[in-house]
Parts: structure tokens; C-alpha cells; sequence
């Protein structure tokens, strides 16, 4: 893997991308640094897969600059195929081949000598942990199984960059958690990854830096931690009381603190959101003990990604 660098892996500037009289990405310019892992969020229909496919050589953008590598998308397509990785949302397999026959297919594919295939395989059999269905046809696999084969496969060739479009759809808590914390381990060594999800809390958990598009365009960068300090005001109180909350109770808390959104979360539990939550829950602690109503528990949370996602692609 290339050893990291202070030039960008992946410029793109002022990419426009027209279907007909349709603007599928409106003038997107983004950095990702070697060996990072670059979230790339928004909702379906943003833009996301159009990006990925130009920067996978598999489109032409309509207009603008993208380089990978430094090498321009449009004239070193075949150099910048040889050192990238892909894994796109749709489901790939050989159908009537087992999971180790079919990964040294592909293994032979990217032309790796028979031996190197051989312990490439087992390393990434024992890290996906695939060992129970290393002999078991693709075809009679379950759908998460699947996607774990074909997330696995893409790291028996060497590669400087990963494009990984919703990877962990159809895998359960564990094996999304083995292949979060392998692309760890692998970035650690180098890797750059270009990685998509609905799943906020993955994001948080794996990404460096964040774009979130919208519509064809970017409408915000940060880190995670940036993302949440700029666009996440609204902190969420939760408020346990003794009684069961009822119309009196809403009203009161909704008089204390007017410019607040309060909901009823359970039978005796309070959900309000605050801009300034310290002195919110003063007044609301102050209110309800003048009242006799009695408080068991309370609590802050600052927003999360998810919260800041929904916030700005309404």
C-alpha cells in the first residue's frame, strides 16, 4: 500500500454530472487524505452512487476535475482500476462455486501467484470469520452471508483505495462490527476508504471526515465531532417523573419552556430538546417540585449524527 502523504487521494472540483436535462451532481468539490476513511452520506437520490461510479472510471462526469492518485479519471482509467478496490451495493457472487473456490477465482483474476492466494484467503477467511461456510456454494448462503463473502474477497488483491457503497447492509450487529474494525486495522496500514451508509452510528464510528450531499450538491464537510459541534444545537433532556404524564403535566413543562420541543416518551417520561439545556432543566425542576410532582431521573444528551443528518436533509 502506498505509504501516506500530504497530497490528496481523491480531488475533485466543480463535478457536474447531467442526465438529459436532469443535474445529477451540481458542481461537488471535495479532498479525501491518504489513509483516511471519508464518509460520504445522504439520502437516496443525493448523488452518491453518480459520484462513485465517476470516481470508479465506470462514468464520465459531464464537467469539472477529478483526479485519484493524481491521475485524471478521464485519461488514466485503467492505471487508477489496477490499485482501487470496489464494492458496490449490488449483489455479486459465483453461484455454483464454495466461498474459498470462488475467492481464489478471483484472487487469480487480479493475477496473485498461486501461494500468495492461498495464504491471503486463509488470513481473510479467520478475519471475516468464514471458516463454517469456507466449503458451503455461494448459492445456498443467506443474504448476509453474501455480503460478508463479497466485502471479504475485495481485500485478497493489494489495493490503495476502497470504495465501499453500503457494505454492511444485511449483516448483523456482530459481523458488521468484525468488518468495521478490520477496515480499521487495514487503514491503519495505508488504506484510503470511500464509504457509504444510511447508518449513522457507523459513520461516527469509522470516518474521519464527513460530506453530506444533498440533492446533487455538498451542503456540508467536518468531522463527525465538527459536524455535531456546527449543526447540532438542540441538546435532547430526558425527564423521569413518579406519576404518569398527563395533559397537565405537558402543558406545564410546554409553559416553562416555550421555544422547546416536548414529547411524551412512555407512560412517565419527558423528551424535550433545548438550545440551552442547563437552564431549561432548572426551571423545569423548579416548576415541578413547586407543583408536588416528583422527578426519579434526569438526563442530558447532546444530538447525535443521526440527529444532525435529519436536520439538514429535510
Amino acid at each position: 500500500m502506498t505509504h501516506l502523504r500530504s497530497d490528496s487521494c481523491i480531488s475533485v472540483t466543480q463535478l457536474k454530472k447531467k442526465y438529459g436535462e436532469k443535474t445529477a451532481l451540481d458542481e461537488v468539490s471535495f479532498e479525501v487524505n491518504y489513509g483516511k476513511v471519508f464518509g460520504f452520506l445522504g439520502p437516496n437520490g443525493a448523488g452518491k452512487s453518480t459520484t462513485i461510479n465517476i470516481l470508479t472510471t465506470l462514468l464520465l462526469p459531464s464537467s469539472g476535475n477529478v483526479k485519484i492518485f493524481g491521475l485524471d479519471v478521464n485519461k488514466a482509467s485503467s492505471a487508477i482500476r489496477k490499485r482501487i478496490g470496489v464494492v458496490s451495493q449490488q449483489p455479486s457472487s459465483e453461484a455454483n462455486l464454495t466461498v474459498e473456490r470462488a475467492m481464489d477465482l478471483y484472487g487469480l483474476m487480479w493475477g496473485i501467484e498461486r501461494t500468495k492466494r492461498k495464504e491471503k484467503i486463509t488470513e481473510i477467511i479467520n478475519s471475516f470469520d468464514l471458516q463454517e461456510i469456507r466449503n458451503v456454494k455461494n448459492d445456498e448462503l443467506s443474504i448476509g452471508q453474501k455480503r460478508r463473502v463479497q466485502v471479504a474477497r475485495e481485500f485478497i488483491h493489494e489495493m490503495d483505495l476502497l470504495f465501499l457503497d453500503e457494505p454492511t447492509v444485511g449483516l448483523d450487529p456482530t459481523a458488521r462490527r468484525v468488518l468495521l474494525d478490520y477496515i480499521k486495522s487495514q487503514v491503519k496500514s495505508g488504506l484510503t476508504v470511500f464509504f457509504t451508509t444510511h447508518i449513522m452510528e457507523e459513520a461516527e464510528y469509522l470516518c474521519d471526515d464527513i460530506a453530506i450531499i444533498n440533492r446533487g450538491k455538498i451542503i456540508a464537510f467536518d468531522t463527525p465531532l465538527g459536524l455535531k459541534k456546527k449543526y447540532g444545537k438542540e441538546n435532547i433532556i430526558q425527564i423521569q417523573i413518579k406519576e404518569k404524564i398527563s395533559e397537565l403535566i405537558l402543558k406545564l413543562a410546554s409553559n416553562v419552556s416555550p421555544d422547546s420541543q416536548i414529547i411524551k416518551d412512555g407512560e412517565n417520561s419527558l423528551k424535550i430538546t433545548s438550545i440551552d439545556p442547563q437552564n431549561t432543566l432548572t426551571k423545569l425542576i423548579e416548576n415541578f417540585t413547586l407543583k408536588g410532582i416528583k422527578i426519579i431521573n434526569v438526563s442530558i444528551s447532546s444530538p447525535s449524527l443521526e440527529d444532525v443528518f435529519l436536520t439538514m436533509v429535510k
